[in-house]
């Protein structure tokens, strides 16, 4: 609990701390945080659960309650993919889907109080434990480079080597041999900038959402023991940050589906 640690940088720092491990030399390459890996494949086994369940119990009568909600996800991610990209969504509806529930589930763990969390973990002899992993920086760009990847693939599928590499010496500005080095810079970081605004976006909001929560928390601790003012704090901040949880999950589908189907277009 918050009462426990020294001081409020202390507590902070402890709950911002990933779980690692160290491989061969350690270093950039050789630093996993075991968490975030941890918490993403059981939140993505979870939401493919999910999935397959609705999958095996739907009927062509009166849909249950779970099948309509899954219906009603399915239809607007596919609307919301039609209105970006009117082609063939036989691989980007099913993606963007995937994308939204997996970002969703992520940052549905932030709804979690993180002492709880601390208290569990360290009862169970482990230190350091973050369970929102769409608060490591690591997780969101791995998500925003995949998605970057992807835009190159289809670059390249729906114009060619030739022709993508055409468009970067070429536009916006023209075909001039003058303006050859200016469009290709400017394409460079057109293209970078894809991914790490993409990544930094949902990192920066779900951060900022958890330090919030430790704040309250800090400000609400007293002996150890949570006063009312904090737990009416939480939970007012807990249903403004539902609002956040969803958004965020939108943006990040909305926006990888919108590079995508730019990556189709000739210029």
């Amino acid at each position: 609990m918050a009462s426990s640690y020294e001081s409020p940088s202390e507590y902070i720092s402890h709950h911002l701390t990933n779980l690692k491990i160290t491989t061969g030399e350690g270093g950039f390459w050789g630093t996993f945080n075991l968490d975030s890996l941890i918490m993403s494949v059981i939140l993505g086994v979870i939401g493919l659960g999910a999935f397959w369940l609705a999958a095996q119990r739907v009927t062509s009568g009166v849909p249950g309650r779970f099948q309509g909600f899954v219906e009603i996800v399915l239809e607007f991610i596919d609307n919301t993919v039609k209105d970006v990209f009117p082609g063939d969504r036989s691989f980007l509806a099913p993606l963007a889907l995937t994308i939204f529930v997996l970002v969703f589930m992520m940052n549905l763990m932030d709804l979690i109080p993180i002492d709880f969390v601390a208290t569990f973990m360290h009862a169970i002899g482990v230190s350091h434990w973050k369970s929102v992993p769409s608060t490591d920086l690591n997780v969101t760009f791995a998500m925003s480079f995949t998605v970057f990847m992807l835009i190159i693939f289809f670059s390249f599928k729906a114009k060619g080597a030739g022709g993508f590499i055409h468009e970067l010496f070429t536009a916006p500005f023209g075909s001039n041999p003058l303006l050859w080095i200016p469009n290709l810079a400017i394409n460079i970081i057109e293209l970078i900038a894809k991914p790490v605004s993409l990544g930094m976006r949902l990192f920066g909001n779900m951060y900022a959402g958890e330090l919030v929560f430790m704040l309250l928390g800090l400000l609400g601790m007293l002996g150890g023991v949570y006063t009312a003012g904090s737990i009416v704090l939480s939970w007012g901040w807990a249903v403004f940050h539902i609002l956040i949880i969803i958004l965020q999950a939108f943006i990040f589908m909305v926006l990888s589906s919108v590079y995508i189907a730019m990556a189709h277009e000739h210029h």
